[in-house]
């Protein structure tokens, strides 16, 4: 299928082709009829995306301060790598679709295969959202009219925080289509509306719809204008649907209103706000948040998990239900505000001109044909088969593959055949594109099928993992795995008991530190030690916000089993033993998060000691990682993996390379030429269980406040 696409680094808007998406457990699989573009979001991407880098710069500076900040603690070229990847990537452009219902996810019971629906779902030939984001299409609302509920649903939030009540009077500043929308809500609601704007057409559409109007571009003061409408009291509440530079749209709205006006912004605007304009009419401001209630939650728009009705009135899918309401009863008229129809087909030629007219307002895709299903799409021709030689898949299209693994697959002899990811279909075309994969997929159960393919490499989210490594081991795959292996002792458990199946497969974890040069060095000059080690670790693990999914226990297991197993890994590889037991204490007191603030003792088979200190509340300039290991009278300091300082021994003080050296890339060389030549694992299957236990270990023990055996709290499972 075909997906509209915006490359942020060289500014190219292209027709992409993508796997189809697979429809999955509370989600909904929609073939598109229409889609409306949102001429303000689309367009601000868009010309970011073919601005120069000076330009992208200034418009960017919260992002500028984060590279800054990057640069101290990284280092310029891994800083100058990282960006160039991550602007050199698509983004999916639009969010207002209908369409009609192709497949419906286990969980969903109130739509069926031929409903009628709509979604934000972006421009593409098909889409899959999850149920709450889409609603259905009353049968008096056609494809084209229904494309503008999620526009309307963002109008009709602000409305909503704006709280109009009959016979009010409001002002609208900005007549794009969310504002065009707001003037009929408002309307429609009994209060009098004062629309103003620029543009002379649209100006006669909000006249149309029943509203006084302003026109700015004839040097019309929008404040006098709203005082003498008001006879000189103020209006009750202000819309701003507009995109401002600066400050002085709000200013305005704060003159415009009477004491305890309200004012509510949907569109975007500088907030240097001016205390005066405030303070001395007791003004209310408040920014309203896309469609209503539930947007950005993961728990309602993933999970399917609805607010209860008698207590969240208006969510995000109510919101869309009530516009296709308005729309049906002729509330809300969006006939009028079609300006332009482009067969979808055609959109990547005309799209960039068509958002450059400041007189395009409603653009409607439309989408006609038979839609190509696949969900294997062809990358590159089809290569000969090297004698002896077998392809690899890597399941997962997310940052890790594209920062990480990807580039350094592309640097081995390996056979790259497939990128998968049954979510993100655009960016695994985007990483099979750019590192010369021949095809982007979402059928697992395939490219398992496939006996030219030996390896898998897995990086999805961390629950998933056991899953998919028990099903490419079983399908006669060698496996890569990006930490952690599982999250809980049950997913451990289905491993081992595969692993165990299939002695032949080799299984790996993604511990890439114990393969950087930096450590590599320290381990051979501790090579000669006698006596047990001393270590202790400091993480500035950086701040992630409470509602991100690592945090979730059911989905990523939180950050020590997912991140903080790399360094219990690190020093057990030097300690060349097990851990025997673990004690931690993570933070208490009034924070949101505490298991990732949290100190771990762990103890070794041969007497060695490790701290490690794990702080997700840092600052972003300090270094990431710092290692200190003591042994016999010498120390070695690892900073950061850029350098190795040595204190005592003889023949060493320094070693130090120009980047930071994570060990990924001789990492994956390595299991690639053991998977081609054949030899023993490079991290001992029993090694990995032993770290995977002692990261469980740590989160019991700061939860439970006590120490643990490792032996005596999970039996069977230390092997």
């Amino acid at each position: 299928m075909k997906q509209l696409l915006q490359n942020i680094k060289d500014g190219r808007t292209e027709l992409m082709e993508v796997p189809a998406p697979l429809c999955r457990p509370g989600y909904v699989l929609i073939a598109s009829r229409a889609s409306v573009v949102s001429i303000g979001t689309e367009r601000m991407i868009v010309n970011f995306g073919k601005a120069g880098w000076i330009e992208k710069a200034r418009q960017k500076p919260e992002q500028v301060k984060q590279v800054l900040d990057k640069i101290q603690a990284d280092g310029l070229l891994p800083t100058v790598e990282a960006v160039f990847n991550k602007l050199d990537e698509p983004m999916p452009l639009g969010y207002c679709n209908a369409g009609v219902v192709v497949e419906v996810g286990t969980g969903v019971t109130d739509l069926k295969l031929g409903d009628r629906v709509v979604s934000n779902g972006p421009h593409s030939e098909m889409v899959c959202v999850p149920r709450n984001l889409c609603a259905k299409i009353p049968d008096g609302v056609k494809d084209d009219e229904a494309a503008f509920t999620v526009l309307g649903a963002i109008s009709l939030q602000g409305i909503r925080l704006v709280a109009p009540t009959l016979g009010e009077q409001f002002v609208v500043f900005g007549l794009g289509l969310v504002g065009l929308l707001a003037v009929q809500l408002l309307r429609a609601s009994g209060c009098a509306v004062l629309a103003v704007d620029v543009n002379e057409t649209r100006l006669r559409l909000a006249k149309s719809f029943g509203a006084e109007v302003a026109h700015l571009g004839k040097e019309t003061n929008p404040v006098a204008a709203a005082l003498a409408w008001t006879g000189g009291r103020g209006v009750d509440g202000v819309i701003i649907a507009a995109s401002a530079k600066g400050d002085e749209i709000v200013h305005q709205a704060a003159q415009a209103c009477r004491k305890r006006g309200r004012i509510v912004l949907v569109g975007v605007a500088d907030l240097h706000l001016r205390r005066a304009d405030f303070y001395e009419k007791e003004l209310t401001f408040q920014v309203s948040c896309s469609y209503g209630p539930g947007r950005y939650d993961e728990k309602y728009e993933q999970k399917g998990q609805d607010y209860p009705f008698g207590f969240v009135r208006w969510t995000e899918q109510r919101n869309f239900e009530a516009i296709l309401a308005a729309m049906c009863a002729g509330q809300l008229r969006v006939k009028e505000l079609i300006t332009c129809r482009i067969p979808f087909a055609n959109a990547a030629e005309k799209y960039g001109s068509i958002l450059s007219d400041i007189d395009s307002l409603g653009i409607v895709l439309e989408y006609g044909g038979q839609v190509d299903p696949a969900p294997i799409v062809t990358i590159a021709a089809k290569k000969p088969l090297p004698t002896g030689k077998y392809g690899i898949a890597l399941i997962g299209a997310g940052n890790f593959s594209k920062m990480t693994l990807a580039p350094a697959l592309a640097k081995t002899s390996a056979w790259l055949k497939y990128v998968s990811d049954y979510a993100a279909g655009a960016s695994a075309s985007h990483i099979a594109r750019k590192y010369g994969f021949d095809y982007a997929a979402n059928d697992l159960d395939s490219i398992l099928g496939d006996e030219t393919v030996k390896t898998i490499f897995i990086a999805t989210n961390h629950n998933s993992h056991p899953a998919l490594v028990c099903k490419s081991l079983m399908a006669g795959k060698h496996v890569f795995v990006e930490k952690p292996l599982a999250i809980n002792n049950r997913g451990l458990e289905e491993v081992i008991h595969t692993v165990r199946l299939h002695p032949e497969q080799h299984l790996m974890l993604g511990f890439n530190r114990r393969f950087s040069r930096h450590v590599q060095k320290m381990k051979t000059l501790l090579a000669d030690r006698s006596e047990p080690l001393a270590m202790t670790m400091t993480i500035n693990a950086g701040i992630i916000p409470p509602e991100v999914w690592v945090h979730d226990p059911e989905r990523g297991g939180g950050r020590i089993i997912g991140e903080a197993c790399h360094f219990i890994d690190l020093m057990a590889f030097f300690a060349g033993c097990k851990v025997v037991s673990t004690a931690a204490e993570q933070m208490s007191g009034s924070i949101a998060i505490r298991e990732d603030k949290m100190s771990i003792l762990l103890s070794f088979a041969d007497g060695s000691i490790g701290s490690i200190n794990y702080f997700g509340n840092g600052n972003k300039r300090y270094p990431k990682e710092i290692l200190e290991v003591f042994s016999e009278g010498r120390i070695l300091k690892l900073d950061n993996f850029q350098s190795v300082i040595g204190y005592g021994f003889r023949d060493f003080r320094k070693f130090r390379s120009w980047q930071i050296d994570k060990g990924h890339r001789v990492e994956v060389s390595a299991f690639i030429d053991l998977v081609e030549k054949g030899g023993k694992p490079l991290i001992p299957f029993s090694e990995i269980v032993n770290v995977t236990l002692a990261s469980f270990a740590a989160v019991t023990s700061a939860r439970e406040n006590r120490k643990i055996v490792l032996e005596k709290e999970y039996g069977e499972l230390c092997i």
